[in-house]
């Protein structure tokens, strides 16, 4: 696939003009430094060219930097789009609905920590249900959890699944408004209804970790993070929605590819069926999508509080003593409505991030009120051998991407050719003695995560703080992973 003109309009920002491709509303704009847009997969700049396409799209179509192909959009796409002409689209979201990150930070150190760690892997291994299929503790019927799609992470600490404290420190609270249940097939229901409280499979991961000494950017911004030490103790959780997210985007696919017709739509790409925005069936998936945008906060919870459990057992000490207080949760794959500038005048706009995180700066109303006065908190997960980091929002991200920078390190890789390529055994041998113990449902599911199958995530992070739409605070370094 031959590669489109790029001008560059700055050490880390490219863009490919609206007159490559015959359809496009819109400019693409490309975040990278040199050396990632060496490796960038040339499918993203197809898909990517595509997306700049649809109807309603506002002043560019985005790739972050930790981009690669994926369905409809690249995964790392992000794209805004008028309430009144533009659409929505399940190929902008993604089958994962509100796959997101969950960040928590602890007391410990890791002197504390170290000559447990295998006892406390193995705990959250033994009450984190994960795996393809795997059904959680939190038993509900049918009619509950409806309840639990209106409700969101609030529902679960009203059953003693955490913290009020915890919802104030999640994006949007932990419930995005607007969810309609009776907008969700009964064949999602059936498919979602006993997995809150798993971790899933795939990229999906909950890991200890401990903060890098080496890689501490400003400790003034993570006193205000509750991270205030060089050797202490945090868990990250990195999951979503599960089947019923599945389930919701395969159904409004079909719905959509017969609603293009009757709106007179055509797209590029089918995996890029959409609908209007304020149509019914816009509505109705829009609806949809925030039932299993709920269900995947109200999982990230219920997960939070078995990791609480899992302390408290192997430390012998209430988990408020051991300090487990959540820092941040955050959505990567979702479509919100959001009021931005575009080109000088404040509009509401339905913003999709695809393996986006939202990167509100200082000031924001929708940042919570313990972090409004320096921006909003961006966790950006790396591979279980790279580790990860800790961002916060700018204001420059606000008036150049939508409030919008990078989710992790993006794959380079296939799953199956990481698999050609790694053992998970080995790798499992490798990493244990590495310091990382990783505790794995499927060897070959772990083989297919190797930190070879992904880009280096210090340099997508340089991208973004290079390009002003986040900045960096601090990384952290694993210490035991659980992978699906």
């Amino acid at each position: 696939m031959a590669s489109p003109p790029l001008k560059r309009i700055s050490d880390v920002v490219w863009e490919i003009p609206q007159s490559y491709k015959e359809g496009m509303r819109v400019p693409a704009r490309i975040y990278a430094t040199d050396a990632l847009m060496r490796s960038m997969d040339r499918g993203v700049f197809e898909q990517i060219t595509n997306v700049a396409c649809l109807p309603g799209i506002q002043k560019y179509a985005y790739v972050m930097p930790d981009a690669h192909w994926g369905y409809g959009f690249p995964i790392g796409g992000v794209a805004a789009f008028s309430l009144k002409e533009g659409v929505i689209s399940p190929g902008g979201i993604g089958f994962d609905i509100n796959c997101g990150v969950r960040l928590i930070r602890t007391d410990l150190t890791l002197k504390d920590v170290k000559p447990k760690l295998k006892e406390l892997i193995d705990t959250i291994f033994q009450i984190v249900p994960a795996g393809v299929g795997a059904r959680g503790f939190v038993r509900v019927t049918h009619s509950e959890f409806k309840e639990v799609l209106e409700r969101g992470a609030e529902w679960s600490v009203e059953k003693g699944f955490g913290w009020k404290e915890d919802l104030e420190r999640t994006e949007d609270n932990g419930k995005i408004k607007g969810a309609d249940p009776s907008k969700v097939s009964s064949m999602a229901i059936q498919r979602g209804f006993d997995q809150v409280g798993t971790l899933g499979s795939g990229n999906h991961y909950l890991e200890v970790q401990v903060v890098d000494p080496n890689r501490y950017f400003d400790r003034e911004l993570a006193k205000h993070f509750g991270i205030t030490m060089d050797d202490q103790i945090l868990v990250m959780i990195h999951c979503g929605s599960r089947g019923f997210g599945h389930q919701i985007g395969t159904d409004y696919l079909r719905i959509f590819e017969r609603a293009m017709k009757k709106y007179g739509i055509t797209v590029r790409d089918r995996e890029l069926a959409c609908a209007p925005f304020e149509s019914p069936e816009g509505q109705d998936y829009y609806k949809a999508m925030a039932c299993a945008a709920n269900m995947a906060f109200a999982n990230r919870q219920v997960i939070t509080h078995r990791i609480r459990e899992a302390f408290s057992k192997v430390f012998h000490a209430d988990p408020e003593k051991l300090g487990i207080h959540l820092v941040y949760d955050v959505a990567h794959n979702i479509a919100k409505i959001e009021r931005h500038k575009v080109n000088g005048e404040v509009m509401d706009v339905i913003v999709h991030r695809k393996g986006a995180t939202r990167s509100f700066g200082p000031g924001e109303n929708e940042v919570p009120q313990v972090y409004r006065h320096i921006g909003q908190p961006v966790i950006i997960g790396g591979s279980m051998e790279t580790g990860s980091y800790l961002l916060v929002g700018t204001t420059k991200a606000m008036t150049e991407t939508f409030g919008s920078t990078a989710h992790g390190s993006g794959r380079t890789m296939s799953r199956e050719a990481a698999k050609k390529r790694v053992s998970g055994h080995e790798l499992q041998r490798d990493l244990e003695r590495r310091g990382i113990y990783v505790r794995a449902v499927s060897m070959s599911g772990l083989a297919e995560e190797a930190g070879l199958a992904y880009k280096d995530i210090s340099e997508v992070v340089e991208a973004t703080y290079i390009a002003g739409i986040s900045k960096k605070v601090v990384a952290l370094r694993p210490l035991g992973n659980i992978k699906g």
